[in-house]
């Protein structure tokens, strides 16, 4: 490690990157008085606003809650209890409240990562590092690893020596790039298809998510807050967001997401976001090398098909946040010995209704009549057989196992 007149420092734990999966790992070491440093790649403002994901499952928003990380979200995030397909010019709803008695919750990304830093900053003085720069990490198999990075102020490579690295930086960062592919195995699986996600200054045109299962491609209704409103096309993969233009976008979107008669039609408004997400999936196995622990997209990364990858990050956090604090307030090493374990086995169980849920969605759209045929027999036994709704109905709200 060549350094310049570096700046030595040792903590328990490096966490690198401050998304939802770093920060809740960082709040959950400060309430247990853990010293650690937070380091991101990006300003602070940046991170509050980055558009990301915004369906959090019930089990997730209950283990924030414990952690006394969820006094903004219970106060502010909208709880959504129903779904509705549409699909052969009709809409069925599928009230999953009714059936289960529990629901999704709906708090965009960037404000749950805007209220994790103050907690972590501002209210448990919390040691975070913003817009560093050339991250990397040292001596991972050793009891003594490290991080170091440049400081943007001074220009100067500090080093951070530490017990444990939280790797949170996502499928692009230092932290995967160190554990695969020489110590771990990645499984991946594309979809083939592209999903043009947008940002709609509109308010929601349904009071519940919308799914629009059509020959030309599927379509997607989310409300972000009274005033705006996720959609997504199906489209080509690696597809120029620029080929669609405002009036080719919300002719697909009334055209997929067509209910009948007594339909409400879609409000339309600006485009305020407008980019082309490859459908893909990964798993890393395992999660972990030496003293390196991955955390979120890091580890894994499940396509928004089913609006599971911001709970994912959550689950990994606590889990490795608890267990982190058991080893080091009492030499209790079982959680960490157990983490990529306990971890993966909710990551795979995610990752099998994505691919179910997949081809619900596209299967028409195919140009296959067999993959048609099997669709529709899907979307029928959901609204016809209760056992059939009793399982979507689990696999759609995440599993309450532990939390």
């Amino acid at each position: 490690m060549t350094t310049n007149s570096p700046s030595l420092h040792h903590t328990p734990v490096v966490v690198v990157g401050a998304g939802p999966a770093g920060l809740t790992v960082g709040n959950i070491l400060r309430a247990a008085s853990v010293d650690c440093v937070v380091l991101e790649t990006e300003s602070r403002a940046f991170i509050e606003q980055r558009p990301r994901a915004g369906v959090i499952e019930e089990w997730a928003v209950r283990g924030l809650q414990q952690r006394g990380l969820a006094e903004r979200l219970l106060e502010h995030a909208h709880l959504h209890s129903a779904c509705e397909f549409r699909f052969g010019g009709d809409r069925y709803r599928f009230s999953y409240g009714d059936l289960t008695g529990r629901h999704h919750w709906v708090y965009p990304q960037p404000l749950l990562v805007t209220d994790l830093v103050h907690e972590y900053v501002d209210i448990r003085g919390g040691d975070a590092r913003f817009a560093v720069r050339d991250v990397e990490l040292h001596d991972l198999d050793t009891a003594r690893p490290s991080v170091s990075y440049l400081c943007p102020e001074t220009g100067q490579r500090q080093v951070l020596h530490c017990d444990f690295v939280v790797g949170a930086d996502g499928a692009r960062g230092v932290s995967r790039a160190a554990l695969v592919p020489a110590h771990a195995r990645i499984a991946r699986h594309d979809y083939g298809i592209g999903w043009l996600a947008l940002l709609a200054e509109a308010p929601p045109s349904s009071d519940c998510v919308l799914f629009g299962v059509h020959p030309d491609g599927f379509a997607g209704h989310m409300a972000r807050s009274p005033e705006m409103t996720r959609y997504y096309l199906q489209c080509p993969p690696g597809d120029d967001p620029e080929n669609w233009s405002h009036d080719r976008v919300w002719s697909e979107l009334h055209q997929r997401l067509a209910g009948g008669a007594d339909a409400p039609a879609l409000t339309e408004g600006r485009l305020v976001e407008k980019r082309v997400l490859d459908m893909h999936d990964y798993v890393v196995e395992p999660m972990t090398y030496g003293r390196l622990f991955l955390a979120g997209d890091s580890a894994h990364l499940v396509a928004p098909i089913a609006a599971k990858g911001m709970n994912l990050a959550l689950h990994d956090a606590f889990l490795l946040g608890d267990a982190l604090v058991a080893y080091l307030d009492g030499g209790d090493g079982s959680g960490l010995d157990g983490y990529s374990e306990a971890s993966l086995r909710r990551v795979w169980d995610y990752q099998e209704f994505s691919q179910w849920l997949s081809e619900v969605y596209h299967g028409t759209s195919a140009g296959d009549p067999f993959r048609a045929g099997t669709t529709f027999a899907r979307l029928r036994r959901l609204f016809t057989s209760p056992a059939a709704a009793a399982a979507f109905a689990e696999q759609y709200l995440g599993s309450a196992e532990h939390y």
